[in-house]
């Protein structure tokens, strides 16, 4: 059985104690339970820009072609500004971003280049 110290804090609400179960790690906090292999192939998720460079969560992008946003008259010019908060496995958005003068929103990666 390890130590407090040395299982990760809980991926839901940051909490530093938490304890084994069997395969899986609970947080005695809020109750969340995850196992740590199945939380670590998650965080490996890639995606690739325009150019074929990988993007990762913190990054900051440009868009390479004009976006026009679902369900609005809104379109993302080129040249738009972006952060990568986060990259899901999907099809398409991939990207979970902070727009520039859009808000938070989905973005494909073969849209946008790293800047």
């Amino acid at each position: 059985m390890s130590s407090a110290s040395e299982l990760p804090p809980c991926p839901q609400c940051q909490s530093e104690y938490s304890y084994e179960d069997r395969a899986l790690i609970v947080c005695s906090m809020c109750g969340y339970e995850w196992d740590p292999k199945v939380l670590a192939d998650e965080n490996n998720i890639t995606a690739k820009d325009a150019n074929g460079t990988v993007l990762q969560e913190g990054d900051k992008a440009t868009v390479v072609k004009d976006l026009k946003i679902k369900g609005s008259s809104q379109v993302i010019k080129v040249g738009t500004k972006l952060m990568i908060r986060r990259i899901k496995d999907a099809k398409d958005h991939e990207l979970d971003c902070r727009v520039d003068g859009a808000g938070e929103m989905m973005v494909t990666a073969k849209f946008v280049k790293k800047a």
